[in-house]
């Protein structure tokens, strides 16, 4: 095969073979082990039995797990909004020529995304803390006393507070991917739309939107992807408590599988994820664009 292609494509050929081959090492030879290992029961060690698609049958019936996937979808519907929706109004704000030093702008922004997951679990954990957590502290000193709470203890709100965290570490990042798209439009096209008396938002939704759909749609996509597999923070904020209150997908396939010790069983969680992502992947992708066709953003 290499023979037949010129010295030059032989070289661009080479080098590509790197990541590929990378990539379906780190994909889909996990993805094609944990396929296979969800039709046996496993606890670990040499022995396992095979019992085809039982644990599939019993991963349907496992309420857990559902409340589990109701739990992500809460987080990417909250973080499309939280994440991507900030990020697009902080751009909007940070292109307007009243602003100076979009630089620094910039920096500071995407900062909180380069810090660990774990990191940010950790500090939020402190702001919720009951006796010396800055909110409950806030609360004391401005006369709501009767608000303070053990936050972190209410199922009500627990998928809320977790979330917070998540929506405030990557507003930067999708900041960042979104000023790159809208820094590409010629600046004349805002000055004509300003003369002819277009405020700031008809500029938004009717200039600046359909100029950088394919651009949110990117940033949409990897945070429906992101929050799908969410598990660092949240695990060191809550472990999925107070109950399943705060569990989600990864976590309960983490616990099951290493916790527990059922490996097979875990590995059917995986498999559940990855269609599951797929299609919720999928169909927000089918939405969006129905939506942004019916809205008139071509």
């Amino acid at each position: 095969m290499l023979k037949s292609i010129k010295p030059k494509g032989r070289t661009i050929f080479l080098y590509l073979c790197i990541p590929v081959i990378w990539y379906v090492f780190s994909v889909f030879i996990p993805l094609i082990t944990a396929m296979f290992y969800s039709l046996f029961e496993w606890k670990g060690g040499p022995n396992k039995s095979f019992i085809g698609i039982t644990n599939y049958v019993a991963l349907i019936k496992d309420s857990v797990f559902w409340i589990s996937f109701s739990h992500n979808i809460y987080l990417v519907l909250l973080c499309i909004v939280g994440q991507v929706g900030i990020a697009f109004v902080f751009v909007l704000m940070i292109n307007s020529r009243l602003v100076k030093l979009k630089g620094i702008h910039r920096t500071f922004g995407f900062f909180p995304s380069t810090v660990s997951a774990v990191s940010i679990g950790f500090i939020w954990m402190m702001i919720y803390d009951y006796k010396r957590g800055i909110l409950n502290w806030f609360l004391t000193i401005t006369g709501n006393s009767e608000s303070v709470k053990v936050w972190l203890n209410e199922p009500s709100l627990v998928m809320l507070l977790v979330s917070i965290p998540l929506v405030w570490q990557f507003i930067g990042y999708y900041m960042v991917i979104l000023l790159s798209a809208i820094s590409s439009v010629d600046n004349e096209i805002f000055e004509v739309a300003e003369l002819d008396g277009a405020n700031a938002f008809q500029r938004a939704i009717y200039i600046v939107l359909p100029l950088i759909k394919n651009t949110i749609l990117v940033c949409i996509t990897l945070c429906v992807a992101g929050n799908m597999k969410a598990f660092d923070h949240i695990y060191t904020m809550t472990e999925g408590g107070p109950g399943t209150s705060s569990m989600v997908m990864a976590m309960y396939g983490y616990k099951i599988s290493f916790a527990q010790m059922n490996m097979g069983y875990g590995s059917a969680i995986s498999v559940g994820i990855f269609v599951l992502s797929l299609l919720v992947i999928g169909g927000m992708q089918k939405f969006l664009n129905i939506l942004m066709k019916d809205k008139g953003v071509a």
